[in-house]
């Protein structure tokens, strides 16, 4: 196993590849642990306690383990999170 990843190193397109893919997951992990400018962390925890146990607890709870708890963290990168099928222009998230 230990050769295989070595060996796929040494080849430098693959690397290359490799390190690319590697810089992009941690660019979004960096964005999604970032909190958006202005929010208050505290009262978004509020607002899921009053939430919680009804049907839209159960919503916020999948849409956020899609977004990989960027969504209740309101994280710089949930800021954009509209469906893909509009332009950016005319989203109203």
């Amino acid at each position: 196993m230990l050769g295989a990843v070595r060996s796929a190193l040494a080849t430098p397109d693959l690397r290359k590849k490799i390190l690319f893919t590697l810089g992009i997951v941690a660019v979004y992990r960096l964005g999604a642990t970032l909190p958006a400018p202005g929010v208050s962390y505290v009262n978004v925890q509020e607002c899921l306690r009053q939430v919680q146990g009804s049907d839209a607890a159960s919503v916020y709870s999948l849409i956020n383990l899609f977004s990989g708890g960027a969504l209740l963290q309101l994280s710089i990168f949930a800021l954009a999170s509209c469906p893909t099928s509009r332009p950016a222009s005319s989203c109203s998230c």
